[in-house]
């Protein structure tokens, strides 16, 4: 499998582990009464899968863009690929002219 792959199902399941551990505590803490209301129903089940299947996708895109944004060189102190503007250039103001 190639490593740009194993890297996404990578942080793809961290994110699944995220999204578990925020619906259990969303369950846990009794957010908004949730844990009555999906023990009492008979839909429950569905409506926590559902919650877990959303969540893993919010917090999976999340995590593969935040390790994604990260990747980087050690070396890279500055970061941007701008080039750096040499020590004896004369930076020359221009008048710009703007038609009303």
């Amino acid at each position: 499998m190639p490593d740009h792959i194993k890297f996404i199902l990578r942080h793809a399941a961290w994110g699944f582990v995220i999204a578990l551990a925020f619906v259990a505590m969303l369950l846990g803490f009794n957010v908004a009464n949730l844990w009555h209301l999906v023990t009492h129903t008979a839909e429950g089940p569905i409506a926590v899968a559902m919650l877990v299947v959303f969540c893993t996708i919010t917090f999976g895109s999340a995590q593969i863009g935040y390790k994604i944004m990260t990747l980087g060189d050690e070396d890279d102190d500055h970061g941007g690929k701008r080039d750096a503007i040499p020590s004896d250039a004369q930076l020359i103001p221009l008048r710009v002219r703007h038609d009303r």
